[in-house]
C-alpha cells in the first residue's frame, strides 16, 4: 500500500514493532462501521479489545461477531466520548479487564454532520458535533497518552477524514473537527517521538459505513454522500487493516484513495486554483430548498436518532 501514502510522513518504530499484533485496545465507536472493522481486525491479529460505543446494543453485537472466531478477546463498554468522565470510566475498565496496560487505542468515534454554510448552522449542532468529533478525541488522547507513554511502546490511532483538509463547502463543522484532529495528531507524534509509541491519523474519503444516515446532515448531502459512497466508497475492513499496518510501521498519515492524495497535493499546489474550484462546484451543485422550519426539521430529525456515533469519511 506504499502507493497510497502521502508524502511527509514521519518513520517512527520503523518495521518491526507490530503494535497490532496481540495488542491489549480500546476502539471507540465499535458498534459498527469502521470501529468494529478495527475491533475485529485487532482480535484477528491475537489482540484484545474492549470496543467502546455510545449504543451499548451495538458494542454487544460487535463482541459477539468477534467472540465466534476468537472467544474471550472482546468486551463491550457503552461509553459517551463527549462526557470527559465516561472516557476515564472506559480507561478504569481497561485497567481492571486487561492483565497489563493498554498499549493501542484507536480514537474512532465521530459523527457526520452538513448540508448548510456558515451562518445557518447553529450554535447547538456546533457544540454537538465538535464534543464528539474533536473532543472525544482529546478525551481519548489526554486520558490513554500517559499510559502509553509510561509503558514506553504501544499506538495512537485518531481516525479523522479527508475532509480535515479538503474544505469543501457546506460542511464547515465536520471539516473543524477533522482538521483539529489531524493537527491534534501531528502535535503528538512529535511529542512522543522517541517513546516507542507511535502516532497515526487516519484521513479517508468515503467508507461505506451508515454515518450519513446517525449525523446531521440535510437530506440533499446525504443523497449525494450515499451515492458517493456506492461508487467510490472502500470498505471498513480495507481501511482498518491499512491503518494498523501503517501504524505498525509508525506512519503518521494514512490516506487509504487515490482522491484522498489527489486532493491533499491540489490543495498545496494550487490554494487560490483550488478554493475557487470547490466554490464554482459548490454553485452548480443542486441544493435543498429550505425554509428556516424545514432546516430545524432537519435538526431535530435527525437529532432524535443520532445515538449512533461512528466515524466520516
Amino acid at each position: 500500500m506504499e502507493k497510497f501514502l502521502p508524502p511527509g510522513l514521519l518513520p517512527f518504530g520503523i518495521g518491526s514493532a507490530r503494535r497490532s499484533h496481540r495488542a491489549r485496545a480500546v476502539v471507540t465507536g465499535a458498534g459498527s462501521g469502521i470501529g468494529r472493522a478495527f475491533a475485529r481486525e485487532i482480535a484477528a491479529r491475537g489482540g484484545q479489545v474492549i470496543c467502546a460505543d455510545i449504543d451499548e446494543a451495538r458494542a454487544d453485537t460487535t463482541v459477539a461477531l468477534i467472540e465466534r472466531e476468537h472467544p474471550g478477546r472482546a468486551h463491550a463498554l457503552r461509553c459517551d466520548v463527549a462526557r470527559r468522565e465516561d472516557v476515564r470510566g472506559l480507561a478504569n475498565f481497561a485497567e481492571a479487564v486487561f492483565d497489563g496496560p493498554v498499549t493501542l487505542v484507536v480514537n474512532n468515534a465521530g459523527v457526520g454532520i452538513g448540508g448548510k454554510p456558515v451562518g445557518e448552522i447553529g450554535f447547538v449542532d456546533w457544540e454537538w458535533a465538535l464534543g464528539i468529533n474533536l473532543w472525544g478525541v482529546v478525551h481519548g488522547c489526554e486520558v490513554f497518552a500517559p499510559v502509553l507513554r509510561a509503558a514506553g511502546k504501544g499506538g495512537i490511532i485518531n481516525v479523522a477524514s479527508a475532509a480535515g483538509f479538503a474544505a469543501a463547502p457546506s460542511m464547515a463543522v465536520y471539516n473543524t473537527s477533522k482538521a483539529a484532529v489531524m493537527s491534534l495528531s501531528e502535535t503528538m507524534a512529535a511529542e512522543l517521538s522517541g517513546t516507542g509509541v507511535a502516532v497515526t491519523v487516519l484521513c479517508p474519503t468515503f467508507v461505506k459505513t451508515n454515518v450519513t444516515r446517525d449525523g446531521r446532515i440535510t437530506d440533499g448531502s446525504q443523497r449525494l454522500a450515499d451515492a458517493l459512497m456506492r461508487w467510490t466508497g472502500f470498505t471498513p475492513e480495507y481501511v482498518a487493516r491499512t491503518t494498523l499496518d501503517a501504524n505498525d510501521h509508525g506512519r503518521l498519515y494514512v490516506l487509504p484513495q487515490l482522491d484522498a492524495h489527489v486532493v491533499w497535493r491540489l490543495k498545496r499546489y494550487f490554494p487560490a486554483r483550488y478554493t475557487y474550484a470547490l466554490g464554482l462546484l459548490e454553485r452548480l451543485l443542486p441544493h435543498d430548498d429550505s425554509t428556516e422550519d424545514d432546516r430545524a426539521t432537519v435538526t431535530e430529525q435527525t437529532g432524535a436518532r443520532h445515538g449512533h456515533r461512528d466515524g466520516l469519511r
